[in-house]
């Protein structure tokens, strides 16, 4: 019988080997390293300063056709409580919705003609405010200030004469419509944003590791030798994933529709137009990210660091309109923020081709941008 072999003993010489090794392997290896810093300071930046569960300065679109003072007071108490922002001013009540389809305005009021008249007379005139309540996050603190805004907005007006309309509940009659969510049903906000994050998170990831994929088994070669085009080869490796991405499309709906009786009120069809352009713009960006990285572990460091704030910032877990200026800027950059938009409308509003071409160009021109970044950097490998 061979003798039994003993372990060596401890020695700290050894260990500090081994750890000079490692700083020396992490030192050559500078994606690696750049993302265990860039990361962690990605997330106190994102969570610290662009994060607020609290927006105000919402843009808020009015109807005046009030000419009394009164009605005018109320819009400037409204301003004052930082929660509206007017920055349109509409001659219909149509108009006004045609805004807040296109997502142009969060908030609509309506101060009726005679308003102030009425008001005086103690008639208990009404104001109509309606709110796009897709996302009731980013509305219900906003319609919850209405009643103290509005109580205390005339009560400089109420003295002598008037006096007596301070003895009354409430002077005003303020109607509130939620449109495309009534009931506030957080459901039906998360579940058709879900399909986006799920297509960038899986789309992203899956053809990010496709080239280093191919380097990693050795099998980059007989690519290299084929006498195929770069573009040729990208978008066969693109293609097949677009099938898997409408699977994932066509699950997500059907559970949205049985599980959580999300409404659809839009085209299915330009769904699902809308959803191809989406899932080139992010299979581009994988196999961008599979040309750069010389691994599967980089690939997937550079998939986390652009998915991270994708997700922060587009609106899906926090308000959009919510986050500081700057970050809302960041944030338009992803295609992840103009989707969401598109599919909520689509799906909660109805809303038709002509509503969601200015969101859509902005997806295809990013998946123009790096599907001619990634063809560039292939041809890179191929010298």
């Amino acid at each position: 019988m061979k003798p039994r072999q003993r372990h060596p003993k401890f020695s700290p010489r050894r260990l500090w080997g081994i750890i000079v090794k490692e700083f020396t392997q992490m030192r050559r290896d500078r994606l690696t390293f750049a993302m265990m810093l860039g990361i962690p300071l990605l997330q106190l930046t994102l969570f610290g300063f662009a994060i607020n569960s609290d927006p105000r300065h919402l843009p808020a679109a009015v109807l005046l056709a009030d000419q009394g003072p009164q009605g005018r007071t109320l819009l400037y108490a409204m301003q004052n409580s930082t929660f509206f922002d007017f920055t349109r001013q509409v001659r219909t009540e149509v108009e006004g919705r045609d805004l807040l389809a296109r997502g142009q305005v969060q908030f609509v009021v309506n101060i009726p003609e005679n308003f102030s008249r009425d008001l005086l007379r103690g008639d208990r005139p009404a104001i109509l405010v309606e709110a796009d309540a897709t996302d009731p996050a980013a509305t219900g603190i906003a319609l919850g200030s209405l009643n103290a805004v509005l109580g205390g907005a005339l009560r400089n007006d109420f003295k002598g004469p008037l006096d007596f309309l301070n003895a009354t509940a409430s002077p005003i009659d303020l109607r509130v419509h939620a449109l495309y969510n009534p009931e506030s049903i957080t459901q039906f906000n998360i579940v058709p944003g879900l399909m986006g994050v799920i297509l960038t998170m899986t789309m992203i990831m899956i053809t990010g590791l496709a080239i280093t994929r191919e380097r990693e088994r050795g099998t980059m070669e007989n690519l290299l030798s084929m006498p195929t085009r770069p573009s040729e080869v990208l978008i066969g490796k693109i293609v097949p994933y677009i099938l898997i991405g409408y699977i994932q499309v066509g699950v997500i709906l059907v559970a949205a529709r049985l599980l959580f009786h999300v409404p659809m009120h839009g085209s299915i069809p330009l769904l699902l137009v809308v959803a191809l352009v989406f899932i080139a713009a992010n299979l581009a960006m994988g196999i961008t990210f599979s040309t750069i990285a010389k691994n599967q572990l980089q690939a997937m460091q550079m998939t986390f660091f652009v998915f991270l704030p994708s997700i922060l910032l587009s609106g899906f877990m926090f308000p959009f309109r919510g986050m500081p200026r700057w970050a809302q800027t960041v944030g338009e950059f992803f295609p992840l923020t103009h989707f969401l938009r598109i599919v909520r409308g689509i799906l909660l509003k109805g809303n038709g081709l002509p509503d969601v071409t200015r969101e859509l160009w902005p997806i295809a021109l990013f998946a123009a941008v790096m599907l001619t970044i990634g063809v560039k950097r292939y041809r890179q490998t191929l010298d």
